[in-house]
């Protein structure tokens, strides 16, 4: 996972639900400022994947098209592998494990 700017900032594009859900984030204007949200959005979902943060130029973002939020699988030479559409919408989990699948083999 790599964690981009923040897409509903208090100082930006709010959401009515973060409001609703007392989620207050301001847009960070530093690196150290993304880490920590990444490191707090990272706690608050629970996630158990390794996430990097984009640098504050938005390299990864600007890159591979990653806001809103976008899914890829990268193989191991560094080439990507399946590049979803733009999400939340745009998901598809199945396409996503089925290029996953084809990249590691059965699981056993």
């Amino acid at each position: 996972m790599v964690y981009i700017r923040e897409a509903h900032p208090v100082d930006g594009w709010r959401l009515g639900k973060n409001d609703r859900e007392g989620i207050q984030i301001a847009q960070p204007t530093t690196e150290a400022e993304r880490f920590e949200v990444a490191r707090l959005s990272a706690k608050a979902l629970e996630l158990s994947i390794p996430m990097v943060v984009d640098s504050m130029d938005d390299h990864a973002e600007r890159h591979y098209g990653g806001w809103p939020d976008r899914l890829y699988v990268v193989d191991k030479s560094g080439k990507i592998a399946y590049k979803g559409d733009k999400g939340p919408r745009g998901f598809s989990p199945d396409e996503m494990e089925g290029a996953l699948k084809k990249l590691i083999g059965p699981v056993k």
